[in-house]
């Protein structure tokens, strides 16, 4: 998931957030409520908004749905700009995105 740092929030691309959808997947859909649940924002549309103080939160959260094998890296590890520098405790479930697909 793109995402980016305006400190001290960290900024999830709104293309990239899991969509819930009725009739979805139970795990899908668990994920979305998930992290809809600790998110300061969580407007459609618009980037999601979560926090320093939910961060280690955030990184359990997806670090469990990863290891489940239901949904790919790529809908649980953050991708950082590649100039970003990645802060300590989201390091292990984050990594650097293309740059040929910049954000913000």
């Amino acid at each position: 998931m793109r995402c980016r740092l305006d400190h001290p929030i960290l900024l999830l691309h709104p293309e990239d957030v899991p969509p819930y959808k009725k009739t979805g997947s139970v795990v899908r859909n668990n994920y979305f409520w998930a992290l809809r649940s600790i998110a300061d924002r969580a407007l459609r549309g618009q980037p999601w908004e979560f926090d320093q103080c939910v961060w280690i939160a955030l990184s359990r959260l997806l670090t469990t749905f990863a290891e489940s094998g239901y949904l790919g890296y790529s809908e649980t590890l953050l991708a950082f700009p590649p100039e970003a520098e990645i802060p300590e405790v989201i390091r292990t479930v984050s990594t650097w995105g293309d740059s040929d697909e910049p954000w913000g």
